[in-house]
């Protein structure tokens, strides 16, 4: 057994070799050449996360719980600084997800904007660009906006900047996301860049996901099927 892991390992690290070296010399408009090997070598990395059980957790509410602090009274900015709040999404599925440019999960930006698509009018997803894991979102929120629409083709919200980890610069959207106390029941804090929660149509929330987590997979799929009565 461990010598056909060894082995799948290493098929692994050739293929985001080639990738990479193909990537190399090529770079694509408003990104750069990281980024562009960053955005090749998505789907291996996701594949290789899931494989081996790392960043890939889904953490579904076990039933329905009523925040103890409403969520849709948390105000935001938008990332050209209008004021904004997810009151405006009530009755739909709310998507919250922190992000990043330079992040080996950035590929995921393509991901969440055809879940976007396809459930418009059902979904609504709400990025919060983040700088708190290896400083993987230097941008500025100008840089950040017009990276993502030129090369991800984003038309789902963005927030402003903002902390998303646990501590006194956090995000009160993200502090109500990992603080039972608040939301009702979970305590996750974002374990990385494109760490997502759902919100459901009542305000409640029902799952947070692991970045390694496809926003298109079946088990996120099957939290954005559960209507409210079925928690």
């Amino acid at each position: 057994m461990k010598s056909v892991l060894k082995i799948k390992w290493v098929l692994v690290l050739l293929a985001v070799t080639t990738i990479a070296w193909a990537c190399a010399s090529s770079k694509t408009q408003g990104m750069s050449t990281r980024q562009q090997i960053l955005k090749s070598v998505y789907p291996v990395l996701t594949g290789v996360t899931r494989f081996f059980g790392v960043n890939s957790r889904s953490i579904p509410a076990q039933q329905a719980v009523s925040p103890v602090v409403p969520v849709y009274n948390i105000p935001f900015e938008l990332i050209d600084g209008t004021p904004a709040s997810l009151s405006a999404y009530k009755g739909k599925k709310i998507v919250v997800v922190n992000t990043a440019s330079d992040c080996g999960y950035t590929g995921q930006y393509e991901e969440l904007q055809k879940l976007y698509t396809d459930r418009k009018g059902e979904v609504v997803i709400v990025g919060f660009p983040a700088n708190d894991f290896k400083q993987q979102e230097k941008g500025s929120n100008e840089e950040i906006a017009g990276f993502c629409k030129k090369n991800y083709g984003v038309e789902f919200p963005l927030a402003t900047k903002a902390v998303v980890v646990k501590g006194k610069e956090q995000h009160p959207i993200f502090k109500w996301l990992s603080d039972p106390d608040q939301n009702g029941w979970n305590k996750e804090a974002p374990a990385w860049n494109f760490s997502k929660y759902i919100i459901d149509e009542h305000g409640k929330l029902i799952g947070y996901f692991d970045p390694g987590v496809s926003p298109l997979g079946a088990e996120f799929q099957k939290n954005l099927d559960t209507k409210p009565d079925q928690q």
